[in-house]
């Protein structure tokens, strides 16, 4: 540790060990599912609970890959939000996104 400036240097641990996600609550991660959701059905018509399922199981899938990737709260909300974002540019027409054209888009 540099005590000039009490940042951990290279090599070093941080006193801020704890690992972000053991602060995160399910009920938080189940309200960005919920919103991704939301997102996903502005460009699927869900005709049926079979497909209420899939793309439940799309954005749960989605969710889980970013929070196992992100590096910090921020992150994983930024790399939500961007993908989002990219969704919603890739069609500007509801409907037109297919199954595989959205596990493409989200990577999952």
């Amino acid at each position: 540790m540099d005590n000039n400036n009490l940042r951990p240097t290279q090599g070093e641990p941080s006193m801020d060990t704890v690992d972000w996600r053991s602060q995160l609550q399910p009920e938080g991660r189940q309200r960005i599912v919920n919103k991704i959701m939301e997102t996903l059905k502005m460009f699927n018509p869900i005709s049926g609970p079979e497909e209420l399922d899939e793309l439940r199981k799309i954005a749960i899938r989605f969710e889980e890959k970013i929070y196992t990737t992100a590096e910090s709260p921020l992150d994983y909300r930024l790399k939500i939000s961007l993908k989002m974002v990219k969704l919603v540019a890739k069609s500007q027409t509801p409907g037109l996104l297919l199954y595989n054209e959205l596990t493409s888009i989200l990577d999952c």
